[in-house]
């Protein structure tokens, strides 16, 4: 067991989500699924109650909770991405899975789950600070799924 783990409230999709997430993301994995040794207030014995998953080696736990806890962006899980191609490929796999755009990177899953896909030069950038971070901030403040060639020009100026 690890000291740390994320744990994510699901109505009742935790595994189908963990798995779509192993299916997606690199070094993600499904582990031991739970099933619940009584009835709960959203569920009955028997029932997956909390499935154990990684999502590009940090560990998680769905939890099957209910309804009655909802997602927000103030929880999100960040990608950083090599280029394009990368950003694209997990941007579609989320959103053409019945989740949704967002602005600026991010992206919500079909559970609600929200989702930063981060090219790694947009971070460069904004670790430049000055002239070249505002320049790179601008031009994502215009985007829903960044754009690396146009963050990258910003940067040039």
């Amino acid at each position: 067991m690890h000291k740390n783990t994320i744990c994510v409230w699901y109505d009742k999709h935790a595994e189908e989500a963990a798995r779509f997430y192993a299916g997606v993301f690199p070094d993600s994995k499904v582990g031991a699924i739970h099933r619940a040794p009584g009835d709960y207030p959203s569920g009955q014995q028997g029932d997956v109650l909390v499935v154990e998953f990684t999502v590009a080696g940090i560990p998680c736990i769905g939890l099957n909770g209910g309804p009655s806890i909802k997602h927000s962006e103030a929880f999100s899980f960040q990608i950083s991405t090599e280029n394009q191609e990368e950003t694209d490929r997990y941007w579609n796999a989320i959103v053409n899975n019945g989740g949704q755009e967002s602005e600026c990177g991010w992206c919500k899953d079909k559970w609600g789950v929200s989702w930063q896909i981060t090219p790694r030069v947009l971070m460069e950038a904004m670790q430049a600070g000055g002239a070249e971070a505002k320049r790179a901030f601008d031009a994502m403040m215009t985007m829903r799924k960044i754009d690396v060639a146009a963050i990258e020009a910003a940067r040039r100026g």
